[in-house]
Order: C-alpha cells, then sequence, then structure tokens
C-alpha cells in the first residue's frame, strides 16, 4: 500500500504542473493574439493613394533655346497633358519657366545621359504638376518631350 500512496500523491503533482504549464501557454497565445489584434483594429492606416487623374485636353508649347553651359544650347519642345479638372488647356508659361531654370546652365554631357535626362525630365514633371496644382485639383499630370536637341 506505501506505493500506491506514493502514487497518488506524486500524480497530483505531476498534473498541476503541467495544468499551470498550459494555463501559462494558453494565457501568453490569448496576450500576444489580443495585442496583435488590437494593434491591427487601431493602428495608423496608410493612406490610401488618391485615384490617377484622367486625361484631358494636349496642350502644345511653342519650342525654346535654352543656354547650356560652355557656349551649348537646347532645343526643348514640350507638351503639358491636362486632366479634366482642368477648366481649360493650360497656359504654358510656367512650364516653360520652371524648364528654362531647370535646364539653363547644365553642361552638355550630362543632358546626353539617357538617365540624366530622365532624372531631370521627371524633376520638370513634379515641378510643373506642382505649380499647376490649384486646390488640390492637378490640371497637368504629364509632360511630354516633342524636341530634345543639343547643340
Amino acid at each position: 500500500m506505501a506505493k500506491d500512496e506514493k502514487a497518488t500523491e506524486e500524480t497530483p503533482g505531476k498534473g498541476g504542473k503541467k495544468k499551470l504549464i498550459m494555463i501559462v501557454a494558453i494565457a501568453l497565445v490569448a496576450l500576444i493574439g489580443g495585442g496583435v489584434g488590437g494593434y491591427m483594429m487601431f493602428a495608423p492606416k496608410k493612406a490610401t493613394a488618391e485615384p490617377a487623374p484622367t486625361p484631358g485636353v494636349v496642350s502644345v508649347l511653342d519650342a525654346i533655346t535654352i543656354n547650356l553651359a560652355d557656349g551649348h544650347y537646347l532645343k526643348l519642345k514640350m507638351t503639358l497633358q491636362a486632366t479634366t479638372d482642368a477648366a481649360e488647356a493650360p497656359d504654358g508659361s510656367k512650364a516653360l519657366d520652371i524648364a528654362i531654370s531647370l535646364y539653363s546652365g547644365r553642361k552638355m554631357d550630362e543632358l546626353m545621359s539617357n538617365a540624366e535626362r530622365d532624372r531631370t525630365k521627371k524633376e520638370l514633371v513634379e515641378k510643373v504638376v506642382k505649380a499647376y496644382t490649384v486646390d488640390k485639383k492637378k490640371e497637368v499630370m504629364d509632360i511630354y518631350f516633342t524636341t530634345f536637341v543639343i547643340q
């Protein structure tokens, strides 16, 4: 009988440790799950991308000649892609002024590189779109070069 008494005394102790481990594990899972769920519910929402503007009329601008460094010139002709938010075809004077400011004084070698020409065009588009944005409505969405001649 001593063996039976000893076995019954150890069983509750072993079962108690297992129960304790199970309870702690369940509590940890519940806490972690609750924390993740709470974060997902109350985390700041990512800003949704605004819908792409709808293309409108295309305004063809006159060609301009821009002085580059070392006596070289850039003949630039571009068009503005307006959006349907524009009340009328945009006047190109702002865009031409921005282009002159951006390209004046640059070295011919810089602009001969496709990578640099693409980078400066992207910069030009950003500045022009910003200049033609009124009350958070973009009136111009893109620029197209129709002539880009360096001499």
